[in-house]
């Protein structure tokens, strides 16, 4: 079965969700497929910077390069959630992810716009398809798991959703 994960690198609620998903995941749930759907928690022409939709490409990136995803949602959580870079501009991009991607290959792919469309996409799905107010947000065989505003969600949330598919 296949759960889809909503989630922006810029929203510390998303970095604690991400956290209590790949602890409760972690032991083996191979009935479990995780689609990963990053999405910009605030989408142009919404005035509420850092906007991520770069970041969001970098995603499809990194997973295209054959990247270690875990060190990379990792750093991007980091530099994104945490440090507040400015990831609008693509050489903080490549400089936050140097060690976990080729930085030319990285940067010519993020340039080229190759998933611009794929975030669009993801937007769309979480907002206008998936009812998506909040994230991070869980969608799995018609049940769906949503973050309250400035709250988040908890573990013991997370892991009813999980154990009740």
């Amino acid at each position: 079965m296949i759960m889809r994960f909503f989630y922006d690198y810029e929203c510390p609620y998303c970095k604690r969700g991400y956290e209590y998903l790949v602890n409760l995941s972690g032991g083996g749930r191979p009935e479990i497929e995780i689609e990963w759907r990053p999405v910009e928690a605030h989408p142009l022409p919404e005035n509420h910077p850092p906007h991520t939709h770069l970041a969001c490409q970098s995603y499809y990136i990194a997973r295209e390069l054959g990247a270690d995803m875990p060190a990379f949602h990792a750093a991007m959580f980091q530099a994104i959630a945490i440090e507040r870079q400015n990831v609008e501009k693509p050489d903080v991009l490549a400089g936050i992810l140097k060690d976990i991607v080729d930085s030319g290959k990285f940067r010519a792919i993020l340039e080229a716009g190759k998933y611009a469309k794929q975030v669009d996409e993801n937007n769309d799905l979480a907002y206008e398809k998936s009812g998506v107010w909040f994230v991070p947000a869980f969608r799995m065989n018609g049940k769906k798991l949503d973050a309250k505003g400035g709250v988040g969600i908890s573990r013991e949330e997370l892991k009813d959703f999980l154990n009740n598919k």
